[in-house]
């Protein structure tokens, strides 16, 4: 009997007698509404954040109480705004979501979160947030963007594009993979050919750059031309394989040092200052 993990298939009680188990966690997919070229929808991020968490949750939950959530489709994109498709909130309100989801998991039972994030611009939103949040609400949570996990493998799987960009081979091969239908082929060329050079900037900086400078003609960044389903799975696979061994990783999850408690700066986690 295969276990259910996906959150909006359960019902209240389901999910309360998850919440109730210990080190119950729970699962959030976290991408973007935005631009993906002519070729992908622009639930892309989402949908690919989502496919590889809900991949990881049936790899471990025989041994983990687990519900993935349903994705987060609202990221930080104003940098894809010139393309359209894209809605975006800025930083204020994306913390404001995720405050608010920590909260109520906090009230429902949940002990632990992973956030699995698809979406470039939420990389460093996320890692703040996350800081802030396991603090204040004396919870675990742990953030990762999958597309970076396990390098060396994924790079093997992909002919042109060895590392994540936008649009691009490994993009196109999941959205083959997990909903071909919505996936123009019939645009892979059109999406190459009118690309012109990426914007190198100098490594160690750090500025505000519209994709429209990225990519100034078709919003693709990298080649989709080369994707295929079969790659698609592999690079999921990879994705739940690496998310399945974070789960079970006990540094992870160690309980937040309550930093901020009245006299804590007297002593640390070894004991009182001489």
């Amino acid at each position: 009997m295969t276990i259910e993990v996906e959150w909006a298939r359960m019902t209240a009680p389901d999910l309360r007698a998850i919440a109730e188990k210990e080190n119950a966690l729970a699962i959030l997919p976290v991408g973007s509404l935005e631009q993906h070229g002519p070729h992908l929808p622009v639930i892309t991020d989402t949908a690919s954040a989502s496919a590889a968490s809900i991949r990881a949750a049936r790899l471990v939950a025989d041994e983990v109480p687990v519900a993935v959530l349903p994705g987060l489709w609202l990221g930080m994109s104003e940098h894809h705004l010139p393309f359209g498709g894209t809605i975006t909130v800025d930083y204020h309100a994306y913390e404001a979501m995720l405050r608010g989801i920590v909260r109520s998991l906090k009230a429902l039972g949940f002990k632990r979160l992973l956030i699995v994030n698809g979406h470039g611009g939420n990389v460093d939103p996320l890692a703040v947030a996350v800081r802030e949040l396991a603090v204040t609400y004396d919870m675990p949570i742990v953030a990762t963007t999958p597309w970076f996990l396990a390098p060396q493998e994924i790079a093997a799987v992909f002919e042109s594009d060895t590392a994540p960009k936008h649009a691009c081979e490994g993009e196109t091969s999941v959205m083959i993979a997990i909903a071909g239908d919505v996936v123009k082929i019939d645009k892979l060329d059109e999406a190459m050919q009118q690309a012109p050079q990426p914007v190198h900037t100098p490594e160690g900086f750090s500025r505000f750059y519209s994709f429209s400078e990225r990519a100034p003609i078709t919003g693709t960044w990298g080649d989709p031309r080369l994707a295929s389903a079969e790659k698609g799975e592999k690079f999921l696979s990879i994705q739940a394989k690496a998310l399945a061994e974070a789960i079970r990783a006990d540094a992870l999850w160690s309980q937040p040092d309550p930093v901020w408690q009245e006299a804590r700066g007297l002593k640390t986690t070894a004991g009182k200052l001489g």
